[in-house]
């Protein structure tokens, strides 16, 4: 079993900056990949950003240049993944979902998602 714990979330202006944090743990072998998607109500779950084993990272169109993802790489909290949201819209406001994917101690499939964090946008 894996464990996805979501932190920073809150409430915010527009034009301000939030970062959230995701802290995986458990029957993790390896990580593919990390990644954000967010909900917003009545609208889909979509990929806000995702970042690979190599560091590569890709983002959607509506947060490039906004948003930025990274991956912490020391040793002992090196399945964390951030997002560091900055320039806020409004249209931004959501649940955020934290995902990550890649092989169990037993290679077999990973895919395992947080709890979701809110993020409200204020005008």
């Amino acid at each position: 079993q894996v464990q996805l714990v979501e932190s920073g979330g809150g409430l915010v202006q527009a034009g301000g900056s939030l970062r959230l944090s995701c802290a995986a743990s458990g029957n993790i072998f390896i990580i593919n990949s990390m990644g954000w998607h967010r909900q917003a109500p009545g609208k889909q779950r979509e990929l806000v950003a995702q970042i690979i084993s190599d560091g590569k990272s890709t983002y959607s169109d509506s947060v490039k240049g906004r948003f930025t993802i990274s991956r912490d790489n020391a040793k002992n909290t090196k399945n964390t993944v951030y997002l560091q949201m900055n320039s806020l819209q409004v249209d931004d406001t959501a649940v955020y979902y934290c995902n990550v994917e890649g092989l169990s101690r037993s290679l077999s499939a990973l895919h395992s998602w947080g709890q979701g964090t809110q993020v409200t946008v204020s005008s």
